[in-house]
Parts: structure tokens; sequence; C-alpha cells
């Protein structure tokens, strides 16, 4: 197996992790993520937790390099948010 491929028990992020990760990646507040996508502050750290449960990460940073490199990976490169 790939280093870069993700374990085949990792669960896959929905969409609404992949726009929100995303969106912090680009280096956006939780407040200007929340305004951007019509939801809650709170509604991104749920999201953002979800995330964390799904990806062994410590930090936003460390999430953001997993979620780089399995885009990579992938046949269609990277995912974009609306």
């Amino acid at each position: 197996m790939p280093a870069t491929s993700r374990p085949q028990s990792a669960p896959a992020l929905s969409q609404r992790e992949r726009q929100v990760l995303a969106h912090i990646a680009a280096g956006l507040s939780h407040k200007q993520v929340a305004r951007r996508l019509g939801i809650s502050v709170h509604t991104v750290s749920t999201y953002l937790r979800r995330i964390r449960s799904k990806r062994t990460a410590p930090t936003v940073a460390h999430l953001i390099h997993l979620s780089m490199t399995e885009d990579a990976a992938t046949p269609t490169g990277p995912r974009s948010a609306p």
C-alpha cells in the first residue's frame, strides 16, 4: 500500500467535512467558515471534531496535511469547495 493512501479502515470524510476542512486550510477562521457555509460556529467546531475522530491528527495543521495528501492520491486531484 502506498504511503499516501488512506488506510482502508479510516472512514471517508463527508462532502461538508471536506468543505469545512478546505476553508480552514485556506486560512479562514471558524466564524468566517460559518458565514460562508451558512452554518453556526458551533457546527463548524462539530465538523472539525468529527474529522478528528476519523483522522488521527493532534492539530488542525496535521489534518490539513493529511487532507492534502489524500487529495493528491485521488485520480481527480484536489477537491474544491464551492
